[in-house]
């Protein structure tokens, strides 16, 4: 791999994870750039928050479609951000999806389980410690592989938005970490050493 890492972002809400990871690049942070983002729909605010940035933002929901955008846009990696829709793992991005989950894979994963959903689960099993998974995509939701996880307190007297915002705080860190991660792995690779 020559040049920046080519992150294809896939979103499904507000955005906030991408323009995090596009904050972390505008920093020097990343050796990265975002080639492309996919909205699995118009009108969420991701998508006007994308276009806002400079990024080529296409609304796209068919496997097929989604597929041809990322390899047109020659991504070496996929990262879901907030994409909620199950996507097909075609064979020439196998191993190069990665997703972030706002809880401590395998609790509070699955099909449903997105957002404030799994906040309040979190809350209701009354556990003292949540925080983000790191992993790469398989063909489950919230399942394969995990890169890395990071955790922070449940505190007496949560509720959703405030462990929201501290799990936030940790998914800040943790996708920039995997994707440094990843694009190490990428440059040995290509050099020929493990």
């Amino acid at each position: 791999m020559s040049g920046p890492l080519r992150i294809g972002a896939l979103i499904s809400g507000g955005g906030r994870t991408l323009l995090n990871i596009a904050d972390r690049i505008d920093a020097g942070d990343l050796d990265a750039e975002i080639a492309v983002v996919i909205a699995s729909r118009e009108g969420i605010a991701g998508v006007q928050r994308a276009r806002d940035r400079g990024f080529d933002v296409r609304v796209l929901r068919d496997d097929d479609a989604i597929t041809a955008a990322l390899l047109a846009a020659s991504v070496n990696l996929v990262c879901l951000c907030g994409y909620v829709r199950l996507l097909r793992i075609d064979p020439p991005l196998a191993g190069r999806i990665m997703n972030i989950h706002p809880a401590l894979l395998p609790d509070f994963g699955g099909s449903g389980m997105y957002g404030d959903r799994v906040h309040a689960a979190v809350l209701a099993a009354e556990r003292t410690e949540s925080g983000c998974t790191v992993h790469f995509v398989d063909d489950q939701y919230d399942h394969g592989p995990i890169i890395l996880q990071r955790r922070c307190p449940v505190l007496p007297g949560d509720d959703v938005d405030t462990l929201a915002a501290r799990v936030f705080e940790q998914e800040c860190i943790a996708y920039p970490e995997a994707i440094r991660m990843f694009a190490k792995k990428a440059v040995r690779h290509a050099a020929g050493t493990s």
